[in-house]
């Protein structure tokens, strides 16, 4: 596997600095955020430019760690169309310019109804669905004119929110310039975390082929029975990560794995435990 970090769990630093911390773990690849990475860049469409992409790109490359994943997490389900504009030309900004960073993908979760992202029953419904689906299609349709991909990211309290919704959204796309980004963490909660086994075996099945990077993080239920998500290799983790590994490898041989939920004081043994991991696997 190319193992890797979300670039922003280090915070906000000097890009040379934030590619040497990384390197400095042993990872070559990198989820990258910009304005979550830069200090004082703004989200505003219009901020990114071939110079800027890079100089990114060049201060990655200088530690030998690439750009996996360029992380631009847009909420596709509100229904306040000027607000999906407004945040679609943003994501379709790091489309263009994608190749320069030497990336080939720009990712995204599907988002909710509401503004703050947070969980909505409408979510689960069909008027959602076709909200999120037609603005999937217009990025996709961006995509293809540069040739690179869209990544999807399900996640359980979202629009997307399991293995059938995100093969269907692949169907109904019909692009493969739609690839998705496969967290298991991301689709399990308190209520279906003990079916997570059947989650990661579904999500294989059905959709193995399109999956493009994997996230790596694990989960925990605590003694009051609520989910927490934590970094992998956390005491009492539950995922089933020599069932994941295994078919990861399987799928995915030498695929992207970018650790998720990590902080730079526990961060080596996040790194040792998913090495090991997927040696076992």
């Amino acid at each position: 596997m190319r193992l890797g970090v979300r670039a922003h769990d280090f915070g906000k630093m000097p890009l040379d600095d934030l590619a040497r911390r990384i390197a400095a773990h042993g990872l070559c690849s990198a989820q990258f955020a910009a304005v979550k990475s830069i200090p004082d860049f703004e989200s505003d469409a219009g901020r990114v430019s071939p110079g800027l992409a890079t100089h990114v790109r060049d201060a990655f490359r200088a530690e030998g760690v690439s750009i996996a994943v360029l992380g631009c997490y847009i909420n596709l389900g509100t229904p306040d169309d000027a607000d999906a504009r407004f945040q679609m030309g943003r994501f379709k900004e790091y489309l263009r310019h994608a190749r320069d960073f030497g990336c080939g993908m720009v990712a995204t979760e599907t988002g909710s109804v509401r503004a703050d992202f947070a969980f909505h029953p409408e979510n689960h419904g069909e008027a959602a669905f076709q909200r999120v689906l037609s603005r999937v299609r217009e990025l996709v349709r961006e995509a293809e004119k540069f040739g690179v991909f869209v990544a999807v990211e399900g996640v359980a309290s979202y629009v997307v929110n399991n293995p059938r919704r995100i093969k269907r959204l692949i169907d109904e796309v019909e692009s493969n310039n739609l690839q998705i980004i496969f967290d298991p963490v991301n689709l399990v909660n308190a209520d279906n975390h003990k079916d997570h086994d059947a989650i990661i075996e579904e999500s294989f099945a059905l959709f193995g082929a399109r999956i493009a990077a994997f996230h790596a993080k694990d989960f925990v239920i605590t003694p009051e029975g609520a989910y927490r998500q934590v970094a992998a290799g956390t005491e009492g983790g539950l995922l089933n990560y020599p069932l994941f590994f295994k078919l990861a490898k399987q799928h995915k041989p030498y695929a992207y794995v970018l650790l998720e939920d990590t902080n730079p004081e526990t961060l080596a043994r996040t790194v040792t435990f998913a090495r090991e991991a997927w040696a076992r696997a």
